[in-house]
């Protein structure tokens, strides 16, 4: 089986690669990745050197350029793809706050291209990721969401996922096409561009720099580690079913500032650097725009068929903040570049300022 996976370098999209090489060896992944500043192809590093050219293509280009997506199925040096899975999205709520552009080019317009592309070629399997913030916003500790729930999207970012999952449902509905749509909660782990709540904390905590949290941090959400997260996606290759949709959580929930101490205290143990010194780096700020409160989803659906995370938000906590002390030279290079001139703009504005 050949599956093209597209935004394979960045965060989720690499650890997915390394996932279908590892644990699916009759399997071979064509990576189309743009390059955004978050794609890097030093997450794959290791599987370039093991397979490329043999179970690993790596091919650079944009979803949205129609010409480029029908090479990719047209062109006899690279497998035919039978299966799409396709991460590549903008998915940064801040920046779409700042900018939304880049969400409707890539967000919409490239889940367009995609579907388009694939259905022509005769795709056997399109799986779509997306997210739990299309749902919009719970109240603090009351419901969570199902797959059949409206789609209220509060953010520039939520609004592009949700218009690409409304795409999906109407290229099965209209033409049988078969896709899937997956809902996940907020991932972490390995390779997680450090503009993200976790990797930033801990980046921000190793260099004594303050710690940036919106309002007071009560916002809620609920967290999986990313190879769970990959788990359920190629879980879903084989058990799951065309024009379904698939909402994929742990029910693990925190607030905002419980899962900031969790995380110092993770770095304090594992660094040496005292919890105390640690936890005045806290700096909470001003809130950003249309914040949703809690975020929260009922997987009985997935579960149901005999999937069941593997990691707890303890273990994989722990495990991250390791990783990202045995990487720095990992992170010392994306936190350059875009990553610093967005952080400075954007935090730059509200560090010191009343929340």
């Amino acid at each position: 089986m050949t599956i093209l996976v597209t935004g394979g370098a960045g965060f989720i999209g690499s650890n997915f690669v390394r996932h279908v090489l590892e644990t699916k060896p009759d399997s071979r992944v064509i990576n189309l990745d743009r390059l955004t500043y978050a794609g890097n192809l030093d997450n794959l590093r290791d599987i370039s050197h093991q397979w490329e050219g043999e179970r690993y293509f790596f091919i650079r280009g944009d979803i949205a350029d129609h010409s480029l997506v029908m090479s990719v199925f047209e062109d006899g040096e690279v497998p035919k793809p039978r299966v799409v899975v396709n991460f590549a999205a903008e998915s940064h709520v801040d920046r779409s706050i700042v900018d939304s552009t880049p969400f409707i080019d890539t967000n919409v317009k490239g889940a367009q291209v995609l579907l388009d592309v694939a259905r022509k070629y005769g795709v056997e399997l399109f799986i779509h990721i997306s997210t739990d913030e299309v749902y919009g916003s719970l109240p603090l500790g009351d419901g969570r969401f199902r797959e059949g729930d409206p789609l209220l999207p509060n953010s520039p970012y939520s609004a592009s996922k949700a218009a690409s999952d409304l795409l999906c449902r109407a290229y099965y509905r209209t033409h049988g096409f078969p896709v899937i749509v997956t809902r996940c909660c907020n991932n972490y782990g390995p390779f997680q561009f450090p503009e993200k709540l976790i990797p930033l904390m801990i980046l921000n905590a190793l260099k004594g720099e303050p710690l940036p949290i919106y309002g007071r941090g009560k916002n809620v959400r609920e967290w999986i580690h990313v190879v769970d997260h990959c788990r359920a996606i190629g879980f879903l290759l084989d058990k799951g079913e065309p024009g379904e949709v698939y909402n994929i959580g742990t029910g693990e929930e925190e607030a905002n500032i419980d899962m900031v101490r969790s995380i110092l205290r993770h770095v304090s143990h594992l660094s040496g650097k005292p919890l105390k010194d640690l936890e005045s780096l806290v700096t909470f700020v001003k809130d950003r725009p249309g914040h949703d409160l809690r975020y929260a989803l009922d997987t009985a659906k997935l579960r149901d068929l005999g999937w069941h995370p593997a990691l707890s938000l303890e273990e994989g906590l722990k495990e991250t903040v390791s990783w990202y002390l045995r990487h720095k030279d990992w992170w010392d290079r994306v936190r350059s570049g875009a990553y610093k001139e967005f952080y400075e703009d954007w935090y730059g504005k509200r560090l010191g300022g009343d929340p």
